[in-house]
């Protein structure tokens, strides 16, 4: 059965006649009635009395009929969906941010999507990058701003790069090391620390803080980076986090050195996976977007 035979049969019910019907549906009398012979011998039996002047419904069109309005309806609505979400007229989009960024920075980007492509419904999680690239991964997300300390390249996803920031060692004003213009990692020995749940260096900075011999004494674990700095600024400990995240008064960012860590923010998708029309307005957005006052990185890159 197809949506055109089902057109043609309501059609025919409501003007109860073959050439009135052709002329509503722009088609000729024979194609629509052989289109109606296809579906009553699909349905296995008629479904209209021709006796010409008095073509009426059979006992089975009137049962069918119901249900045929209903489909046609459906498909109506489906198609009319289906070009709001081509034409960005009403497009949701689930979208992951890593919980460690810069909300302004976020925000502004909200903004310039809304602007620009207001069909577009953002739907935004935050999470952890790890959290993240899994629900990516899994299709619950359709993009992700997350970023991975890793020199392996991630085969499964695409990474368009937005902007890069260095780690710090924020401190408390009174701090032994405040006053310094950076810190080594071998400064950090002895010191104590307040773990951040969502830190993407977790793990990936242990193992080099282990091969300098560097011995740090965790005394908190915070999922808010707003607490660690109220808590550096009181003085219970370091945090080691992005240069942006740590302004808070009365906390100190010392960039690290020997070696540095850097972190580099990228807009993510599943590599191979076809992307909504809404994806391509979100990377838009974001590679214009000026990043902490600069160029998109991939943007740059490109020139």
């Amino acid at each position: 059965m197809e949506i055109s035979q089902v057109r043609y049969f309501l059609a025919v019910a409501k003007e109860l006649n073959f050439t009135r019907a052709a002329e509503q549906c722009n088609v000729t009398q024979p194609a629509l009635s052989r289109a109606i012979k296809l579906l009553e011998d699909e349905f296995g039996g008629a479904l209209f009395h021709r006796e010409r002047r008095f073509t009426h419904l059979t006992e089975l069109g009137r049962m069918v009929e119901t249900y045929l309005e209903g489909v046609f309806e459906n498909s109506r609505q489906a198609k009319q969906i289906a070009e709001q979400y081509v034409h960005l007229k009403k497009t949701p989009l689930k979208v992951g941010i890593m919980s460690t960024i810069a909300p302004d920075e976020i925000i502004e980007l909200i903004a310039a999507v809304r602007a620009h492509h207001p069909g577009v419904e953002l739907h935004l999680c935050d999470a952890d990058a790890v959290s993240l690239r899994r629900r990516l991964l899994e299709g619950d997300l359709e993009a992700a701003i997350y970023a991975l300390p890793s020199n392996v390249p991630d085969e499964d996803v695409h990474s368009l790069p937005l902007f890069q920031e260095q780690m710090v060692m924020a401190v408390h004003l009174n701090h032994r090391l405040a006053n310094q213009r950076s810190v080594r990692v071998k400064d950090m020995s002895n010191e104590t620390y307040i773990h951040r749940n969502n830190c993407e260096f977790a793990g990936y900075a242990d193992a080099i803080l282990a091969e300098q011999g560097v011995t740090v004494s965790p005394v908190y674990w915070s999922d808010r980076d707003d607490w660690t700095l109220a808590m550096i600024a009181a003085g219970l400990g370091f945090g080691f986090m992005p240069e942006h995240t740590a302004k808070h008064p009365g906390v100190v960012p010392l960039p690290i050195t020997d070696p540095e860590f850097w972190r580099e923010v990228n807009l993510v998708t599943v590599r191979g996976r076809r992307h909504s029309p809404a994806v391509g307005a979100l990377v838009r957005e974001a590679t214009q977007k000026r990043w902490f006052g600069e160029r998109a990185k991939a943007l740059s890159a490109a020139e």
